[in-house]
């Protein structure tokens, strides 16, 4: 809670999940949203199959469901906690009676909102422009600073990674093997060194 300010925390209330619960199920009243403490959640939808569909993986820090909640529609998608997890639940009256009378609190939600719309739209550009192998680049750049090699350990499994990169996992470790047989990075099963950022940047301007 620490990077959220005190004054938007105090609106929520906070909420504890063991790991495989639901925070809420598809077609589900949104009735809030939800920012996370500790802890990890999957967001996914299921196929008719009953085959999970993972959407995005989210982490301390990220608030999810805000445009749904403040709309008032249903879930699109399931949400579980993928292990134990506390959040922060954000109920919608809670929010709309402060949003009314603190510019601020309007303001924060507004830049929130914003700001979720701009992810959105690099991720569409993303997974519709860039290919598997620029946007493993991507995705291993951000967890580099300025052009010093940097090392990383996978926060999730590699098929997983690969559902969030719009591949399969054959196709990622083949862009993986040939990151690494080109001298740009090093791969020792989940831990990952990128020798040098600078010229992995040059693969997202690659076409």
């Amino acid at each position: 809670m620490e990077d959220l300010d005190k004054t938007i925390a105090s609106l929520g209330t906070k909420k504890a999940y063991r790991k495989n619960a639901f925070l809420f199920l598809a077609a589900e009243d949104a009735r809030g949203f939800y920012y996370i403490l500790k802890g990890e959640v999957r967001v996914f939808r299921m196929d008719d199959a009953g085959k999970e569909l993972e959407i995005v993986r989210l982490r301390p820090g990220d608030f999810f469901g805000e445009a749904i909640a403040i709309l008032k529609g249903k879930f699109p998608a399931f949400a579980r906690a993928a292990q134990d997890t506390e959040v922060l639940l954000f109920e919608r009256p809670a929010v709309f009676r402060e949003l009314e009378k603190s510019p601020s609190i309007a303001r924060f939600f507004l830049l929130l909102l914003a700001r979720k719309c701009q992810v959105l739209n690099q991720r569409i550009e993303t997974l519709g422009l860039r290919t598997v192998r620029q946007r493993l680049a991507q995705y291993l750049l951000s967890f580099c600073r300025g052009d010093e090699a940097c090392r990383l350990e996978l926060p999730i499994k590699k098929v997983e990674l690969a559902r969030q990169l719009g591949t399969i996992s054959e196709t990622l470790s083949r862009n993986l093997r040939q990151l690494q047989e080109e001298g740009l990075i090093e791969v020792r099963k989940r831990q990952i060194l990128v020798k040098s950022p600078r010229r992995l940047r040059e693969v997202l301007r690659s076409s």
